[in-house]
């Protein structure tokens, strides 16, 4: 468990003396769990008086099964380090987040409408650019994106659909949620989604049970139908396959555990072959033809006769395949211009120019450094900011501002003149807090929201998320890899 944050801001104290008698709620930030005035929302009441019930013996009882879940199932991620990578448990807060049907509609709503607007961009872009010519987005930015791949131009997809699997990343302050990015290529965490949900349901099942919690444990079998109406071929049980780079990938735990989940084989490269312009498996029993292949591997990887010649994870003519229209890959390859976080600033264009629709989920406040006013705006006000790097991910090349030393934002200031055109910059976000069990007592800490939005021949969200959370005391930064860890979202009828 984690250490109380000494240098929490005062506030207004909850009125309860149990678990929470120390929690302190600042106002400058929305708390999941309690109103400004230190009562809980109603939605919350059961779960705070449920926690609150429980002595500090039965809390730690509880965190530490919770914790032994996760250890016995083997639910891990890599860390790179300097000289070797790290294999950790997942860190994972007992006390879950609770959402009513009205907060939970609402994001829904906006996730549909956001995934059906990103899907016709794409579409467009590798056909007739409307968008492009019509100059709602410049022309540059898309055909020199590292992830543009003209290689894409003019292939016709299953329900016109290139993004079948999308984790859209969700923050709250007290203006309301917001989305802060999309992950289009390869999203990560749904595993986590469903091992928190349950490790924490089985150390609150009357609680669970009174809430009638939305159920998500038939995410897998709902995945599986997605990828199914993806296949080329009229057939009632086409063969579905999961695509891996292998056990050194840091989200291996996670395609094993989907496969499992789905109840289809995962494969490596050297696993299929293609013959004749058809994608086959093999099998003890021969070569078995392959319909559809979730991929967990990047474009360039997928294979070496049309993208990285030196590729040893993907299969010498599979785009070939894939072009022919005799296999379907989910995600399809270059949907990654599309959470490209340049391209990203322009989604709420993109809603307009598709849907002619207003955005239901606003995006975060974004300059985008290519632009000379906006470059100076960032360069001016460095401790004010986070700037990231527009093709990364998961933390990674990320100055936050206001906790980044005056040395280091010297540093990053000469990579931002070097190449503007790589980075974007945002206000330091106020993300809403949520109580977690520390030794002392609950404490705030801040959290997002991600919630894995599926598309084939309709859109389908289960009603939970991967709910990260930045469990060092202060810290913003809710990255698995920088230290975060994960809650259950209970989403309820209350």
């Amino acid at each position: 468990m984690q250490s109380p944050d000494d240098n929490a801001p005062n506030g207004t104290e909850t009125s309860n003396k149990g678990l929470f008698g120390r929690y302190e709620i600042d106002p400058a930030f929305y708390d999941e769990m309690f109103s400004p005035d230190g009562a809980p929302y109603a939605h919350c009441r059961a779960l705070w008086e449920a926690l609150d019930g429980m002595s500090p013996d039965e809390l730690l009882k509880m965190q530490s099964q919770v914790e032994l879940s996760f250890l016995h199932d083997g639910i891990t991620f890599s860390v790179a380090g300097e000289n070797r990578t790290l294999e950790r448990i997942i860190p994972i807060d007992c006390l879950p987040r609770v959402l009513n049907l009205e907060e939970w509609n609402h994001i829904e709503t906006g996730l549909t409408q956001r995934l059906r607007a990103l899907n016709l961009f794409l579409q467009d872009i590798y056909n007739e650019a409307r968008i492009l010519k019509d100059g709602v987005i410049p022309a540059d930015m898309i055909l020199g994106c590292p992830q543009y791949r003209p290689e894409m131009r003019n292939i016709g997809l299953p329900q016109g659909v290139h993004v079948s699997v999308c984790g859209t990343d969700l923050v709250r302050d007290n203006s309301g949620f917001k989305v802060l990015e999309d992950n289009l290529r390869v999203p990560s965490g749904v595993s986590y989604m469903l091992a928190n949900r349950k490790a924490v349901k089985s150390n609150l099942r009357s609680l669970f049970r009174q809430y009638s919690v939305r159920s998500i444990e038939h995410y897998g079998a709902l995945l599986r139908q997605t990828l199914s109406e993806l296949s080329p071929r009229d057939t009632e049980d086409p063969c579905v396959v999961l695509l891996t780079p292998g056990v050194y990938n840091s989200a291996f735990y996670e395609h094993v555990f989907l496969a499992r989940e789905m109840g289809i084989e995962i494969v490596q490269g050297p696993d299929l072959l293609v013959h004749n312009g058809f994608v086959y498996m093999r099998t003890t029993d021969g070569l078995k033809r392959v319909d559809v292949i979730y991929r967990r591997v990047d474009d360039i990887y997928i294979d070496p006769l049309t993208f990285l010649p030196d590729s040893q994870l993907g299969v010498p003519g599979l785009f070939h395949a894939f072009r022919l229209g005799n296999v379907a890959i989910a995600n399809a390859p270059g949907t990654g211009v599309a959470d490209d976080k340049s391209v990203y600033a322009y989604v709420p264009d993109i809603v307009r120019y598709y849907l002619s629709e207003e955005p239901v989920l606003p995006n975060v406040e974004t300059y985008l450094c290519r632009n000379p006013g906006d470059l100076e705006y960032t360069l001016d006000n460095l401790d004010k900011l986070v700037v990231k790097m527009v093709g990364e991910s998961g933390g990674y090349g990320m100055l936050v501002g206001p906790h980044a030393t005056a040395e280091e934002r010297d540093r990053y200031a000469r990579h931002l003149r070097d190449d503007p055109a790589n980075y974007i910059a945002q206000p330091t976000l106020d993300l809403s807090r949520m109580p977690c069990l520390t030794p002392e007592g609950a404490a705030p800490r801040h959290v997002d929201l991600r919630p894995f939005v599926l598309q084939g021949r309709d859109i389908n969200i289960v009603p939970g998320a991967f709910c990260r959370v930045a469990l060092t005391p202060g810290s913003l930064v809710v990255n698995s890899s920088q230290g975060g860890g994960g809650k259950d979202l209970w989403v309820v009828g209350v």
